[in-house]
């Protein structure tokens, strides 16, 4: 199983075994088809999120192999990979939160060429938000969001999440890479508040 943010709306694709996105009577704007094989036709739903209709808010796609589903799916857009931490303060038990673009975050960023995604996780926490003291922890599961680049071209962006301790309460909040914030909050104080965050970062923290 695969959940895809587009335009911050989610496409899941599953094998016709795997559970369904929605337990009980979906929602009116959510649609359930079956692949038919054709790529093509991958992205008349990707477009449709993409274009953020009010009619459908979410898309669920079932195919007998999923695996094959998935590598068409990718066939349509480059692969651009990412690392990024949820890092828990082992002092207050608040975990770290950058604010970057009217939006709630976590550090985050590309990987560099042949870097291997547990040290560009590190990497980005410690460039984004200062610290330095941080234990590595195990893998967390990975997100997935797709964007229009400069020229138009369909990316699709994996996040490899780890979870991280430290015992560093000082933050310094990388100014050039837009961020005007990093805080200690705890999960349910920044889900549950007025502040926005992405769909894939809640669905990431809402699982942990």
């Amino acid at each position: 199983m695969y959940v895809i943010y587009i335009n911050d709306q989610p496409l899941l694709l599953r094998s016709e075994s795997g559970p369904a996105m929605h337990d009980g009577q979906p929602p009116t704007t959510h649609l359930t088809a079956r692949y038919s094989g054709k790529r093509k036709s991958l992205l008349n739903y990707a477009d449709t999120l993409e274009k953020s209709s009010p009619k459908v808010t979410s898309v669920e796609l079932v195919a007998p192999d999923v695996e094959q589903l998935w590598h068409d799916f990718r066939s349509h857009y480059k692969w651009v990979e990412a690392a990024g931490g949820v890092v828990t303060n082992v002092t207050n038990g608040k975990q770290l939160f950058i604010f970057r673009r009217d939006y709630w975050d976590l550090p985050k960023g590309k990987l560099d060429d042949g870097e291997a995604p547990a040290t560009a996780a590190l990497r980005e926490v410690e460039e984004e938000t200062g610290v330095e003291q941080l234990e590595l922890g195990p893998a967390l599961p990975t997100t997935y969001h797709t964007y229009r680049s400069s020229k138009d071209n369909r990316v699709l962006k994996p996040t490899y999440w780890f979870a991280m301790t430290t015992e560093q309460l000082e933050l310094t909040p990388e100014a050039g890479e837009g961020i005007v914030m990093a805080q200690w909050c705890g999960v349910s104080e920044v889900l549950s508040g007025d502040g926005p965050i992405y769909a894939n970062l809640r669905a990431l923290l809402e699982g942990l």
